[in-house]
């Protein structure tokens, strides 16, 4: 496979209620986009050719709609993961990312998993990725395809769609409601900036090892804490938040150990969750009609 460095990349996107083109520099010169949807194979036979490797980005994620209705993460996670592998496997792509999740492992009181945990998934959502995951190793061991998993924790930055966390509270906020907390608050996650995920997917991209998976973690923290210093950045008092019945099957604590892509790489996250919240913050603030 070819450098980083001058590659050209194709994004391809099915753009249904999240996709939103505004996130591209779609004047980019190295930057082409395909509206696709990676459960269908016909597409995906006259894309995937000519291109040195394939990142599988694209899932539905919102763990809510899961458990609302699960039809399409399996559509998307599964289906279309095996899709895309079998395109990638008959075009002879040198190279195949599947980015996955922690919420694979399911839910760990303390301590944190490794990549040889096994998978134990809990939502709809997660279970369609351990599903996808299970189809990437399946294709490394019978068709010998170069394969790398990163299994990150969530994710925050400018432009997420408001359905999330930190967005969703933000924008709340910032229209004067009151944000909806589940249970007591005290559901634990770690938390990375987008661009510190974006530059882990390239180290394991470019040097990461044929059937070798990769966490990728954060700064640990609870919903009530993330909820309290967005309260503190936007100047509003612990009364706008509206406890609400916790969500079902809610997992309690996740928590990764990524030694592996530390010592392999000698990767470490350089935005901290309190610069980065500032920044999301203003972000937000600034761009109102992205998210009004």
């Amino acid at each position: 496979m070819q450098g980083a460095e001058g590659a050209h990349v194709t994004g391809l996107d099915a753009l249904t209620y999240a996709g939103d083109l505004r996130r591209l520099p779609a004047k980019h010169p190295r930057l082409s986009f395909v509206r696709g949807d990676i459960a269908d194979p016909e597409h995906m036979a006259e894309v995937v050719p000519e291109h040195d490797a394939v990142v599988n980005f694209a899932a539905e994620s919102h763990v809510d709609r899961s458990i609302a209705a699960s039809d399409a993460f399996v559509r998307t996670n599964v289906l279309g993961t095996q899709v895309l592998l079998e395109a990638a496997r008959r075009a002879a792509v040198d190279r195949f990312l599947q980015v996955s999740t922690d919420e694979v492992y399911g839910s760990i009181g303390s301590g944190a998993w490794d990549e040889t945990t096994p998978l134990a998934p809990n939502s709809p959502y997660s279970a369609s990725k351990a599903g996808a995951e299970l189809l990437v190793r399946a294709f490394h061991r019978t068709h010998g395809m170069d394969v790398s998993i990163t299994r990150c924790c969530n994710n925050y930055g400018p432009a997420q769609h408001p359905e999330k966390l930190i967005p969703r509270f933000t924008t709340t906020l910032m229209r004067g409601g009151k944000v909806p907390l589940y249970g007591d608050g005290l559901h634990t996650r770690e938390w990375l900036h987008v661009d510190d995920h974006c530059r882990a997917i390239g180290l394991v991209l470019m040097n990461g090892s044929a059937g070798r998976d990769y966490n990728i973690g954060g700064e640990e923290s609870t919903n009530l804490d993330i909820t309290m210093r967005l309260l503190g950045l936007l100047g509003l008092p612990e009364s706008a938040i509206e406890y609400v019945a916790d969500r079902q099957g809610h997992d309690r604590r996740y928590s990764v150990d990524d030694g592996r892509i530390r010592e392999e790489f000698g990767y470490a996250p350089e935005v901290s969750l309190e610069d980065g919240l500032i920044d999301t913050v203003d972000w937000y603030s600034e761009n109102l009609p992205f998210w009004e």
